[in-house]
């Protein structure tokens, strides 16, 4: 059982001391939860006058490591990353502040982490909602941080349940239920349906023309006018056919649990504009991930804060973002092989290693019997693996981290993360011998 008080006090703690900084460095991850958690801080640090410097990192490994000790970094504030990482232990800054929520492998500087404190940081909170915790600002931006980590729904997961509340309180987010679904407000019906992953719609996801004729079957039109419409776009009458129609779909092929999935809670950031991409917290994460995965975290941020322009460049990004994922699939779909205890991807050279875990998450939808590790080449040459399990293979003891964690540094790599989603970076050379690992540990 977690302990809240202890948690908020250490937070509170951790924001006096980061006000105490000179010139630090912020660190963060480049996926949603990165990108909105060093928002709060670049936001907040921005407010209280402090000068810093913000970078976004695909993984913190001990080359950064090295290149931190070696520029002579006196102050850094990690986040969503650092507290996994044992290598950190060796850094020698005179000040390390970590707001993170992954497992901690080491004890170095001022953490502040739900697991430290009782809680599971794959689902009581993310980082972006340990830094409004610390920070107390741009609480929409940690809702979006929590969509993104797929979190959700938000009101049943601990502490980011007392943050949502806050800002129903605030007025900054109305919840309600409806459809649950990415894209309510901008994705045209054919996408939204072809791109819906949780839940897999077989037959329908990946498949833009199955989906189009789909939805024309309900009789609802695809366009009005000369524009394709969107869920949002739809009347009462129309939400409730396709809605109906997803859920019979899902009935008939025996997919219980996934149908009543389709119904949930969704949320209206009320302090963004009406009616935009930016004001359904689903889709605003969905766009942060595209701003990373398109190596353009600083576009994810200004946009989070409200700077002019960014989101306009955040949306085309976006656009090239659904274009890679729409690619990624089809090739995964032709690809993917079942090698007994899991299923594999081999996308190097193919997919970019920036959505190999997307696309793994969206392939392994209906394969709920077994994890599926796909894997890409980093920037470095080295392979990147991205593990996603289900929240059933979790409570049956499936810990994707631990084993991701164990089966690279056996053939000297590194990785760890969730116990529903990790990843890890291991050498070329050593794939099936990594491979023959993980059977091992399954």
């Amino acid at each position: 059982m977690g302990n809240e008080h202890s948690f908020f006090a250490k937070a509170a703690e951790a924001k006096e001391e980061i006000l105490k900084l000179r010139q630090p460095l912020v660190l963060g991850h480049y996926d949603c939860d990165g990108i909105c958690s060093t928002a709060i801080a670049h936001g907040a640090l921005n407010n209280a006058g402090i000068s810093h410097r913000v970078r976004n990192e695909r993984k913190l490994d001990e080359k950064i490591i090295h290149e931190l000790n070696s520029t002579g970094e006196k102050e850094l504030l990690f986040c969503d990353l650092g507290s996994s990482v044992a290598a950190v232990q060796d850094l020698k800054a005179d000040t390390i502040i970590i707001l993170d929520h992954h497992p901690p492998a080491h004890k170095k500087g001022l953490q502040i982490n739900p697991h430290i404190f009782g809680f599971d940081g794959a689902q009581d909170i993310c980082s972006a909602g340990v830094a409004y915790s610390v920070f107390k600002e741009y609480l929409d931006v940690s809702l979006v941080g929590m969509i993104g980590d797929m979190q959700y729904p938000i009101s049943q997961k601990k502490l980011n349940s007392i943050i949502l509340k806050e800002g129903q309180e605030k007025k900054a987010v109305k919840v309600e239920t409806d459809i649950t679904f990415f894209g309510r407000m901008s994705r045209p019906l054919q996408y939204f349906l072809s791109y819906a992953d949780d839940p897999f719609l077989p037959g329908l996801t990946a498949n833009e023309e199955k989906s189009a004729q789909f939805v024309e079957s309900l009789g609802i039109k695809l366009k009005k006018g000369e524009d394709f419409k969107t869920y949002a776009d739809l009347d009462e009458e129309e939400k409730r056919e396709l809605v109906s129609g997803i859920v019979t779909h899902l009935e008939s092929r025996g997919m219980h649990e996934a149908a009543k999935s389709v119904i949930g809670e969704v949320y209206t950031l009320l302090q963004r504009q009406h009616g935009s991409e930016f004001s359904d917290a689903k889709e605003f994460s969905t766009i942060m991930n595209a701003c990373g995965r398109n190596d353009r975290a600083d576009i994810g941020i200004s946009t989070c804060l409200g700077e002019l322009g960014a989101s306009k460049h955040a949306l085309t990004l976006l656009q090239q973002h659904r274009v890679n994922l729409r690619n990624g699939i089809e090739f995964a779909q032709k690809n993917y092989i079942d090698l007994g205890k899991f299923y594999f991807l081999d996308a190097r050279g193919i997919i970019d290693d920036g959505i190999i875990g997307v696309v793994a998450g969206m392939l392994y939808a209906p394969k709920r019997t077994k994890p599926i590790f796909a894997c890409a080449l980093d920037k470095e040459g080295g392979i990147k693996f991205s593990g996603r399990g289900t929240r059933l293979l979790v409570a049956n003891g499936l810990d994707l981290g631990k084993i991701l964690s164990q089966a690279s540094a056996s053939v000297g790599g590194a990785g760890g993360g969730h116990n529903i989603a990790a990843g890890a970076t291991i050498p070329n050379e050593k794939l099936n011998e990594f491979l023959l690992e993980l059977g091992k540990l399954i």
